[in-house]
């Protein structure tokens, strides 16, 4: 099995790139894009296209995201919507400053831990009612838009109206994982009527897709405001499908609902500071692993090489050791931030970590205080120097299958995420936030812009982080290549809740196609468990600012998306 394993690879790594570029990495898909004053990079092309749109009517980069991530809720159903939540991190350019918002949304206040004892499970499930949590998108849009728009929120949700009303085609990796999401979620209430073609299948590509049950729920929102959504028709609507689908989420929860802004959180990177947000979120787990990897010359190494590989590796593991011990809502614990992203901490840590041997189990090094997941990530930056790096998702892909009656849209499953033990900061209670997976990122150089970015794909965004800022700093990338090189991801440490699990054997390392059979064989020898895993490995869109004036963008081959500017 592991010679097949590794004949595998190595035919895969041999055939990976099928066209010769005369410039770039030979990995890379296409050339960066440039342009002189805004540019937009998102999951669909389309979705771009409103960005830009947007942006030369007079719109704000937070204008543009709005639009763009209002279109995608449409487009790409199979990641995101308006049932789901966002995170997102802005520059503006007016204060010189980075401000973050957190618009997760809460478990329902009468679903309690006792309920889930009461059923016999160990687990929150995957689908149907009981993982549903309060949909925080919409709340974000209004909150971004009061503080950085510039146009009427019902100019920026338009674009989405006018094709859910007149449709569009769907485009290759959507209809992909839409096929493959129909058959799971068909069993739940309201799933086929709105999100099939005759109740039996997903839109192929090329299809046109329309949904005008969405596009009369965007536009009460438009005309109404977030309150329309969350204490109006839509809000009863919802509340009356999940008492009747034995369900626990309420007008009470929707009217409750309010995200907050939020101080980013950094760490300094050979010269660079790496923004994310506090927890709930992983996303210090990117400045902790970057920040265990500080110390060695992987310049030197090279990327690709074992020494590369191997010490990502070690130091994602003590990192998640973290992450499933101590990431939770912070209304309900503390999570020790500026201890764990501190580089003392991470010098105690990186002890931990042998250049000959891979660690079979990892511990956290914080005593507490008492996976696959779906998701959108766009960036926008417009003329007056506004960057908006915006992550949303439904997890699980299309989230929990719950599709209220005549609004068009389904509801996250992000309650799986909760762990059912007492006493676990992550553990399940009434009005609580889970542990989320979904984060927005963006780099400063001496207090300037310098990146905005993001990586999707559930326990492979913290990763996915620390990956892309190595290529680009310690590997000379540029910014599509940072993107479109072979991916690492360690598998193992963790459960899809963040909780941490028996690792005896080390996890799973998967290599995406182009790392060299030499470093393979490399990493077997070190007691690493190397694997090829299809499809794991995130999807990529950044903009950097050009040193020459304008933006430079990119957005990479494993989804559908675009970089564009004008």
């Amino acid at each position: 099995m592991r010679i097949l394993l590794l004949a595998s690879l190595l035919t895969l790594s041999v055939t990976a790139m099928c066209a010769d570029r005369i410039t770039g990495k030979p990995f890379a898909t296409r050339s960066e894009v440039y342009a002189p004053h805004a540019m937009a990079a998102t999951s669909h092309p389309l979705a771009t296209q409103v960005a830009l749109d947007v942006m030369k009517s007079g719109g704000s980069a937070v204008d543009a995201a709005i639009a763009a991530n209002a279109s995608l809720g449409l487009m790409e159903p199979t990641g995101n919507g308006v049932g789901g939540d966002l995170f997102a991190i802005v520059w503006d350019p007016k204060t010189k400053k980075l401000y973050g918002y957190n618009g997760s949304g809460r478990s329902p206040k009468s679903l309690t831990l006792a309920e889930f004892q009461k059923r016999g499970l160990t687990e929150v499930p995957s689908h149907g009612p009981l993982p549903v949590t309060v949909p925080g998108t919409v709340d974000a849009w209004f909150a971004l838009h009061g503080r950085f728009g510039r146009k009427p929120i019902a100019e920026d949700l338009a674009p989405a109206i006018r094709y859910a009303r007149e449709g569009h085609p769907v485009h290759e990796v959507i209809a992909y994982y839409w096929g493959r999401s129909v058959p799971t979620l068909s069993k739940w209430p309201g799933f086929a009527e709105q999100f099939t073609v005759d109740g039996k299948r997903g839109p192929r590509t090329g299809e046109i897709w329309k949904n005008p049950n969405l596009a009369n729920t965007l536009e009460k929102i438009a005309n109404g405001g977030r309150d329309a959504f969350y204490k109006g028709d839509i809000a009863r609507t919802i509340d009356a499908y999940f008492r009747a689908n034995g369900g626990f989420l309420s007008y009470d929860d929707l009217a409750a609902h309010k995200g907050e802004w939020v101080e980013p959180v950094s760490t300094n990177y050979r010269g660079f500071d790496v923004w994310e947000l506090p927890p709930n979120g992983q996303g210090i787990a990117a400045l902790q692993i970057l920040n265990l990897l500080e110390p060695y010359d992987l310049k030197k190494y090279g990327f690709g090489s074992p020494e590369h590989v191997h010490l990502f590796a070690e130091a994602k593991k003590l990192a998640f050791a973290d992450r499933a011990a101590s990431y939770a809502d912070p209304d309900y614990y503390r999570t020790p931030v500026a201890k764990l992203v501190s580089k003392e901490y991470a010098r105690e840590r990186g002890k931990l970590i042998s250049m000959d041997k891979a660690m079979k189990s990892a511990e956290p090094g914080v005593i507490p205080q008492l996976n696959e997941g779906d998701t959108i990530y766009l960036t926008v930056a417009d003329a007056d120097g506004m960057m908006v790096s915006l992550i949303q998702s439904n997890y699980r892909g299309m989230g929990s299958g719950m599709a209220p009656p005549g609004l068009g849209f389904i509801f996250q499953d992000r309650g799986e995420q909760f762990v059912l033990k007492e006493g676990h900061p992550n553990s399940f209670a009434p009005g609580k936030r889970p542990f989320h997976t979904i984060i927005p990122a963006f780099v400063t150089k001496d207090g300037k812009p310098w990146l905005s970015f993001g990586v999707m794909g559930g326990a492979m965004q913290p990763q996915g982080h620390a990956q892309i800022v190595m290529n680009l700093v310690d590997f000379g990338m540029n910014l599509q290549e940072a993107g479109d090189a072979p991916r690492i991801q360690h598998d193992g440490s963790t459960d899809p809740a963040g909780q941490a699990i028996a690792m005896s054997d080390g996890g799973e390392l998967d290599l995406e196609s182009g790392f060299p059979y030499e470093t393979v064989r490399a990493l077997m020898r070190k007691g690493h468990s190397v694997r090829f895993a299809d499809g794991p490995y995130g999807g990529y869109q950044a903009i950097m600012v050009n040193p020459n004036g304008g933006y430079i963008g990119a957005s990479e081959s494993r989804k559908d998306g675009q970089a564009a500017g004008y």
